[in-house]
């Protein structure tokens, strides 16, 4: 359930940071900001880095201050939509809900072997063990996730 709703969440989310990483002219960043990434949003910088140059903002010339208040908007609307998502996929029969995380992950496998054909051999075997490493830490917010479910359970 969870993995689906996790699935779905992302698959919602995902034109989005796309849009957002889109190039649209000069600009040292999405924000156009030196760091190359927008800051206060989920999926946002970190180990991802730079998202490209330009983007929807780069051209507006935008504060550090702007860039984290527009950042911080944007992660409350990202909440809000995957609240939004949760609520209406509760109610999806189980069988609906497999259904949909079934296509998500194909559709996900079949983008990330488009992705592997277009790399040289030693940027596939970065890639490979990059989507590895993504895949031990989903297994480990699984397993946290398991935990933290049985906690107040056990408390009482």
């Amino acid at each position: 359930m969870r993995k689906t709703l996790i699935a779905l969440m992302f698959a919602a989310a995902l034109p989005t940071v796309a849009m957002a990483a889109m190039p649209e002219g000069p600009g040292p960043g999405p924000m156009g900001g030196p760091e190359g990434h927008m800051t206060g949003g989920p999926g946002h910088g970190g180990e991802h880095g730079p998202r490209g140059k330009g983007g929807p903002f780069s051209q507006l010339d935008l504060s550090h201050e702007q860039r984290q208040q527009i950042g911080k908007l944007m992660g409350e609307q990202w909440h809000a939509r995957k609240d939004l998502v949760k609520k209406y996929l509760d109610k999806l029969p189980a069988a609906d809900q497999k259904a949909m995380q079934d296509e998500i992950e194909a559709g996900k496998q079949k983008t990330q072997a488009d992705i592997r054909a277009v790399l040289k051999p030693d940027q596939q075997k970065k890639f490979d063990e990059i989507v590895k490493k993504q895949a031990e830490r989903r297994a480990e917010w699984k397993e946290f996730q398991a935990w933290k479910a049985q906690q107040p359970q056990k408390a009482q």
